[in-house]
């Protein structure tokens, strides 16, 4: 498949507007923000930050949408020169044509690997690191899929999972994307995963990774748009996992105490801080309660348990 790349260099100050109005566009950004990097960093992270990083301009910042061929490009490029100019932004928009091969490669410029939590390390195939003893290797090839460890999300459900999981466990992870989550729990001692995603292209990445993990024999992996094609037949489950976004959470939170055994936990991420309390309210309402939580950056995970006995899915 052929993509346009539209990337918008904006400052720093603009960038949460800049988002919102490509967010329109499309959801799936590529954002470009080094602007709370410092250089004592390095002491603290070694290699893992590349130098051209640390020496980028902190005030300076890019936000990239990918446009399919079969959308119209003219409208999308007119709507979002529309909005800025409405809103003041003054920015510089450039284009550039890429195939689904050349947008995957595009990763490869930024991803290193990344230590999450006492014992994971998340890093990418072409990589080499120096590993301690009792270290739990994911490797992955994000492809055209979310989730690499490196966004704050995705660190926090990592760190919930490696505290939470019991090993033995058999887990339902919502949303998957490159299927991050559904292979640390793999390798932290999940006995069976089941994972899913509505983005056909983020499955296919996700089974790739789980055969680069030589995990696939213990996982399931499908399309579904949120709970709606789970096999019913494999829940309930003890653990549930979903890095998605506040609203998406909310709409869930009805139905998700269904799939859960008594006593099982529920990770719920992608949630911004203002998030957090609608996020929280929702949960309980659906008979789930808050047991723990984490923060960075202004996002936050909340893992919610459930207490009552389970009920069968219809």
């Amino acid at each position: 498949m052929k993509w346009t790349q539209v990337k918008v260099h904006c400052s720093v100050k603009d960038l949460d507007t800049v988002c919102a109005v490509m967010c329109v566009i499309d959801s799936g950004l590529m954002i470009e923000d080094y602007s709370d990097i410092e250089e004592n960093l390095m002491t603290v992270y070694g290699e893992l930050i590349d130098e051209k990083i640390l020496k980028s301009d902190r005030n300076a910042a890019a936000v990239s949408v990918f446009i399919p061929e079969e959308k119209d490009l003219p409208a999308c490029v007119d709507f979002i020169k529309e909005r800025f100019q409405a809103c003041n932004i003054d920015c510089v928009m450039e284009m550039s044509d890429m195939s689904e091969e050349n947008w995957a490669e595009q990763w490869k410029k930024y991803y290193k690997p990344v230590r999450v939590g006492n014992r994971l390390v998340v890093l990418p195939p072409w990589e080499h690191y120096d590993f301690k003893e009792d270290d739990v290797a994911v490797v992955m090839d994000p492809g055209m899929a979310f989730g690499t460890g490196t966004h704050e999300t995705t660190r926090l459900c990592l760190s919930m999972l490696e505290k939470h999981l019991k090993k033995g466990e058999k887990m339902l992870d919502v949303g998957t994307g490159s299927g991050i989550l559904a292979i640390a729990a793999l390798k932290l001692g999940a006995s069976f995963v089941y994972a899913y995603d509505i983005d056909p292209v983020a499955v296919r990445v996700a089974k790739d990774n789980l055969r680069a993990n030589k995990v696939e024999d213990r996982a399931v992996c499908g399309q579904s748009d949120l709970l709606a094609n789970v096999d019913r037949l494999a829940a309930p489950f003890s653990f549930i996992t979903a890095n998605i976004v506040a609203d998406i959470l909310i709409r869930m939170a009805p139905d998700v105490g269904r799939y859960m055994t008594k006593g099982a936990r529920f990770v719920a991420s992608g949630i911004i801080e203002a998030r957090k309390p609608d996020v929280i309210a929702a949960m309980e309402a659906g008979g789930l309660n808050l047991i723990d939580s984490g923060d960075e950056n202004g996002w936050t995970v909340l893992i919610f348990q459930k207490d009552s006995p389970t009920f069968a899915v219809d």
